[in-house]
């Protein structure tokens, strides 16, 4: 496949590369530091969805939250630009982080959801459109994995999404949302936020970003003191949570279930 990167690169920025470093992880699109023979630096991504992940980093761009520059995207490969990461998801870095979260979520949509579906690997991110929260969050991101649980697990699922009327707020905000957030999407330089990356954007209730982060990280309470979420969200976060916890388990097994379970228990289901 480097082959294949070498020659679209070539083609897009003119420019022979020199060295390509390919990065850790990668579940669901590869990504390379690329070194061009003329002393540039960028990150090139492949993949089925990096088209849409460069336009979802575009419209990311339209806050004053630091994203990648898109470079370009051509035959599965996006290039965006290489930011410096050097630091650690810690002490000032999570003010960093909330300050850059509070800004990306003052973009506001017109309603819920996205103007395409996205794919995590295998895995669909349904984004129809909806003017009503709780119904969004119900049909797009929990009933669609009931058919993949066992069917004790399903019907507790059920169960809490025709509840959710009463559990969400109907007409928060739409505020466009990173959707994947957690520690090893945001690159820190020193003390400051570099960039926010592999996004899975769509419009929707600001807390679902600081609900992803908790699900493997740990913020600190004034990262949360700074988001300033309306009374309740401590409640809500076990329902945003789960989204995350079900794609694990569609992604990587059932090994995952049990934080599922976990978080239904913690709602009363």
């Amino acid at each position: 496949m480097s082959d294949a990167i070498h020659k679209v690169v070539h083609r897009l920025t003119g420019a022979e590369v020199t060295a390509l470093r390919r990065y850790p992880g990668g579940d669901i699109s590869g990504a390379s530091e690329i070194r061009l023979a003329d002393g540039r630096m960028l990150v090139a991504k492949h993949g089925p969805v990096v088209d849409m992940e460069g336009r979802m980093l575009q419209a990311m761009s339209e806050s004053s939250a630091p994203v990648p520059e898109v470079l370009d995207c051509e035959d599965d490969v996006l290039l965006i630009e290489c930011l410096p990461s050097d630091g650690s998801l810690s002490g000032e870095a999570w003010t960093a982080l909330a300050h850059a979260l509070t800004s990306l979520h003052e973009i506001t949509g017109e309603s819920y959801g996205w103007p395409e579906d996205y794919a995590l690997r295998h895995v669909t991110v349904a984004n129809n459109r909806s003017d009503d929260w709780p119904s969004f969050w119900a049909h797009n991101r929990l009933l669609c994995h009931a058919p993949h649980l066992d069917a004790a697990t399903g019907k507790r699922l059920e169960a809490l999404s025709s509840n959710l009327g009463d559990m969400l707020p109907a007409r928060p905000r739409p505020a466009l949302l990173h959707g994947d957030m957690w520690g090893g999407n945001v690159l820190v330089s020193g003390s400051h936020i570099s960039g926010l990356i592999d996004p899975c954007a769509y419009f929707g209730h600001a807390e679902v970003d600081a609900a992803t982060l908790t699900v493997f990280d740990n913020p600190p309470p004034a990262f949360f003191e700074q988001m300033a979420f309306e009374a309740g969200w401590e409640d809500r976060q076990p329902v945003y949570r789960l989204w995350t916890w079900l794609l694990h388990v569609r992604l990587f097994g059932g090994g995952y279930l049990s934080a599922v379970e976990r978080e239904l228990e913690a709602l009363g289901f």
